[in-house]
């Protein structure tokens, strides 16, 4: 997948006070000896010590540092590791890596350090892909999501039921051998007992998805309503700043206005969508489509009303959180519907209470509570096929399918377990799109 050799990248950005270069490979403690004066070879020192010295060329120093050295096969690459922390001068930086160019390492590619860990079996795929995770998470959630499953997440739970099912699949296939003698070395309750515990935790992972993607991505809530309801008011109200233009003119809004903030550690991405009116304009038409378009998509809708105007031109799915609200509330002096949250867009009167319910639609119960939640369309992907090879097999196994076919559909679900944690990917193509997705130094 990735060439040999000792390989070194910036680890952090430059232009603040402190900044990392990593260098791994096997060699590299004695390949950072050639530029670091202490006071003793690096070479010489134990695992997972700290030294101070300078890094020179030639008779000159370059920066005064702190060096940290790992040892194979305790590192994070599995093989030998130096991190040398640097003045955050991107001339320094560049300096150091030349020199360590110079002394026979090279630049690493994207994502070769995690691509090398998990080569020497220190982290499995399901992680390499967490560390890319929690470094472009944009909210708490998010890196809570990315940092369960750095640690181990669903990869354990998932490597335990792949074992027991390659265990259940040798045992079908030992009956093969034995076909004449007629014979069933795996006991067919146990094995139905195993595949409904199987499928009720790939199952669980499966539906967990909706919740993760969205809080990895934000959850998405689309504002629908009239025309002139106060839709984008009520954008700019809830993202603090004038995103949306706001006009007396019905059918100001043609296209979807989307904007991100953060409440209380969850991403919400709003979109303010064109008022739903029958019109005969082809542009503001246009607009209502992708309306409609944007509430199919939403995890969150916004029913926005006026007081004394019922709205009701949605059905919202079964998963999809509906929040109704009254705006230009300043105006009235009692409340016509219970179900409803009374506001004043233009005052912000009841914007915080609105915050509130959005994110009471966002259930983190299981989040923070450290349980597995996928995020990962691949992921997602793969669990949704091992799913359906389960339940399959369940099928088969009632019908009293032969022993040979039951054992295909078993190893269907086993492979498309593996995709996940790595467990069945040879491909060198596939494996290094996934880390060439990752930033130098990762």
């Amino acid at each position: 997948m990735f060439t040999p050799g000792i390989i070194v990248a910036p680890a952090s950005a430059t232009g603040g006070a402190i900044a990392v270069i990593r260098v791994s490979g096997e060699g590299s403690i004695a390949l950072c000896d050639t530029i670091f004066k202490g006071r003793k070879p690096l070479s010489c020192a134990a695992t997972h010590t700290i030294h101070y010295g300078n890094i020179i060329d030639g008779d000159q120093i370059v920066d005064d540092v702190v060096v940290a050295i790992f040892h194979a096969p305790h590192s994070y690459t599995g093989e030998q590791s130096v991190e040398i922390s640097i003045h955050g001068s991107q001339y320094i930086a560049s300096r150091v890596i030349t020199l360590l160019c110079k002394q026979g390492a090279r630049l690493a590619e994207p994502g070769e350090f995690s691509a090398r860990a998990f080569a020497a079996g220190r982290i499995d795929l399901s992680q390499a892909e967490a560390v890319a995770d929690i470094i472009a998470a944009d909210s708490q959630a998010a890196h809570a999501i990315a940092s369960t499953q750095m640690r181990g997440g669903y990869s354990d739970s998932l490597h335990s039921l792949r074992e027991q099912l390659i265990e259940i699949t040798a045992l079908l296939e030992l009956e093969l051998d034995f076909g004449e003698e007629d014979v069933e070395f795996a006991d067919r309750t146990r094995l139905s007992q195993m595949l409904a515990k199987c499928s009720n935790v790939v199952s669980t992972l499966v539906e967990s998805f909706r919740t993760g993607n969205a809080i990895r991505n934000g959850v998405s809530v689309a504002i629908i309503g009239a025309p002139n309801v106060g839709k984008s008011t009520l954008l700019n109200r809830l993202v603090g700043e004038e995103r949306a233009m706001v006009s007396d003119i019905a059918g100001t809004t043609r296209d979807t206005v989307e904007q991100s903030v953060i409440i209380e550690g969850i991403k919400f991405r709003f979109i303010d969508t064109a008022g739903i009116r029958t019109t005969e304009d082809k542009l503001e038409l246009m607009g209502i489509d992708r309306t409609m378009k944007a509430v199919e998509r939403a995890h969150i809708i916004i029913l926005m009303t006026e007081p004394s105007v019922t709205f009701e031109h949605i059905e919202p799915t079964e998963k999809q959180s509906v929040i109704r609200v009254v705006n230009k509330a300043d105006t009235i002096s009692t409340a016509e519907l219970t179900d409803a949250l009374y506001i004043s867009a233009r005052e912000n009167e009841g914007i915080d209470a609105l915050r509130k319910a959005l994110r009471e639609c966002v259930d983190t119960t299981a989040l923070y509570r450290g349980d597995a939640i996928v995020s990962n369309a691949r992921h997602h992907q793969a669990l949704s096929a091992a799913l359906e090879a389960l339940n399959a097999a369940s099928t088969a196994l009632n019908t009293g399918i032969s022993s040979e076919l039951l054992a295909e559909d078993i190893r269907v679900a086993i492979n498309h377990i593996g995709e996940v944690t790595g467990g069945t990917i040879s491909s060198d193509q596939i494996l290094h799109s996934i880390f060439s997705s990752f930033c130098i130094g990762k």
